[in-house]
């Protein structure tokens, strides 16, 4: 499969504007550049950018509701927060923050973010050291391809306790990972098949509760 190709197969289902188009074509230009010297992605994906990263990620655009402050944790190369601040630059209010500890990733953010004109805040530093400085409230959570399920709920607990939800993108262990997860949380979750791989799933968590003793 060519990029070009892939590039098609993604745009039959991304419901985004010509405009949102053209950015993502800047951002996935400037993940190839950057690529070649600071290995942002696994370079197996390279060949099917637009399938793996970028309509993976803008799967959760429908799911995003009303939500206009976003946390992203480990955001990587932007995925999914990165794309989801571009498709959604031009509503009011709306920004992301891109937690990514790794130093030349979190440049790499804040030059697409230049380029695209994203609404994104970048916060070069760790996610636990990000919750504890944080003082907002956000509306949602973020993560992809992070850490299990039980980790993103220790991240995400202050946050949703002030009212935040999580979407988060799963491959084929997320059954035993909500098997798990559950040995230590009250979970109020929904799981929604993923667009762009068959054996994942979308984790949607609107409570978590951590068992008292815990």
């Amino acid at each position: 499969m060519t990029l070009d190709s892939d590039r098609h197969d993604a745009l039959q289902s991304l419901p985004v504007s010509r405009e949102t188009v053209g950015d993502f074509d800047l951002y996935v230009e400037l993940l190839q550049r950057w690529q070649r010297v600071k290995n942002l992605v696994a370079p197996s994906t390279l060949p099917q950018i637009w399938t793996r990263h970028i309509a993976d990620s803008a799967q959760l655009l429908p799911l995003l509701g009303d939500a206009r402050t976003i946390v992203d944790f480990g955001s990587g190369a932007g995925f999914p927060g990165m794309v989801l601040a571009i498709a959604n630059k031009t509503v009011p209010g709306f920004r992301v923050h891109l937690v990514e500890s790794n130093g030349r990733k979190a440049s790499f953010l804040r030059e697409v973010a230049r380029i695209t004109g994203a609404p994104v805040t970048v916060h070069a530093i760790r996610i636990g050291d990000f919750v504890s400085e944080w003082q907002d409230r956000a509306d949602l959570i973020t993560a992809r391809a992070l850490a299990p399920l039980v980790e993103l709920l220790d991240y995400s607990a202050e946050l949703l306790k002030t009212g935040a939800r999580a979407l988060f993108l799963k491959g084929q262990d997320v059954g035993q990972e909500l098997t798990q997860a559950t040995k230590y949380w009250n979970i109020q979750a929904e799981l929604i098949p993923s667009l762009t791989d068959s054996t994942g799933q979308i984790v949607s968590i609107k409570t978590a509760t951590k068992h008292l003793g815990e």
